[in-house]
């Protein structure tokens, strides 16, 4: 199935900016969407055109943090406090499917493009917010400080280092999913119904969503998670990282006692699934540290190939420790690359689509 047009014919207004609102537009604009993007004029368009890195040129209006999730958009720049503008936007919502924005309090009233407003031009639009705090907060609601006040930041860092936040502004990507499934939930039923709906989600509800089973062994059994690096509170050895006799960098991901001893076979050391402190995972979490000192040293010993490809072959998950340089010489991420040229630049993003649909035969 050609996902570029699975969503041929629908109409996006998106009058979001920043990261997880728009991430949510180039979603509907992946699978064929006509998605529209509204910009403020009065700011020279979406705030994150102006996040550039050193490296970028200082003459472009548009920075690669823009582009990762603005793709095949058409966009108008508009100063909607005035009402001429208003009514440029006003009609293309009236022939559109879903609108996506992300006012504080307030502020769609202010310009006239909240739901009660928008839902009398079209009954049947999909009107989909997403809010920082929730709709009643006007707190500014950038992601590390989700990070920070939804427990990630404290779990997140090296034991004796200070908390700290994950490289991908990933409370907004969740957030952007949350939004989407909302939005699909919301076609569908107009799909059985024949109405539009108003669909919210935040980004504080999507963080909390997104604790998962850090969240259950606090609310279950009381424990506190600690920063303990990669590795994971309730399995070891699992997000360890080794190194190898060629100076590979390698993480091992052991979920199992015979992943256990098929590790302790490929490097040698069958006697350590032997000993009575690794025997189960319980006394490997409770022994981590003494069971890595043996890792490491008999990992030092072995070559990175050798070593990948016997637990490949053996069903022992680890993998190497990449940059993205490294990551995108790879083929199958060369692959997820989305190239499009703006105003005669060049640009590049990957697919925020990963999945496909294979028809039944």
């Amino acid at each position: 199935m050609n996902l570029s047009k699975c969503f041929e014919g629908l109409t996006v207004i998106e009058l979001a900016n920043v990261l997880a609102g728009p991430a949510a537009g180039m979603f509907f604009a992946e699978l064929g969407a006509n998605v529209i993007k509204i910009e403020n004029s009065t700011t020279d368009g979406d705030m994150t055109r102006k996040w550039k890195l050193p490296s970028e040129d200082k003459n472009s209006n548009i920075s690669a943090y823009y582009c990762s999730v603005n793709w095949n958009k058409k966009v108008q720049l508009l100063n909607l406090k005035k009402k001429n503008d208003q009514k440029i936007v006003h009609d293309l919502i009236a022939k559109a499917d879903i609108v996506i924005s992300n006012y504080k309090p307030g502020k769609a009233e202010e310009l006239r493009m909240d739901y009660s407003t928008i839902s009398v031009i079209n009954p049947q639009i999909i009107y989909a917010h997403i809010s920082g705090f929730g709709e009643e907060s006007s707190r500014t609601a950038f992601d590390v400080v989700l990070q920070a006040e939804t427990g990630f930041m404290s779990m997140n860092g090296q034991p004796n280092g200070p908390p700290t936040k994950m490289p991908v502004a990933l409370i907004d990507v969740l957030a952007a999913h949350q939004l989407k499934e909302g939005i699909l939930v919301g076609l569908l039923q107009r799909s059985k119904t024949g109405r539009g709906s108003y669909i919210c989600s935040s980004l504080y509800n999507s963080a909390i969503a997104s604790l998962a089973n850090q969240a259950t062994n606090w609310l279950m059994a009381n424990h506190i998670p600690t920063r303990l690096g990669s590795t994971h509170p309730n399995i070891s050895p699992y997000g360890e990282i080794v190194t190898t006799k060629d100076n590979q960098k390698l993480v091992l991901a052991i979920g199992t006692n015979k992943q256990f001893v098929e590790l302790c076979k490929i490097i040698g050391r069958i006697d350590l699934s032997k000993k009575d402190d690794f025997s189960t995972n319980e006394k490997r979490v409770l022994n981590r540290e003494k069971l890595l000192v043996e890792i490491i040293i008999s990992l030092r010993k072995i070559d990175s190939q050798f070593f990948i490809e016997n637990c490949i072959k053996n069903d022992v998950p680890c993998g190497f420790v990449k940059n993205l340089k490294q990551v995108f010489e790879t083929p199958e991420a060369a692959k997820t690359t989305l190239n499009e040229t703006i105003k005669n630049q060049p640009t590049s993003r990957v697919k925020t689509v990963a999945f496909e649909i294979k028809e039944c035969l």
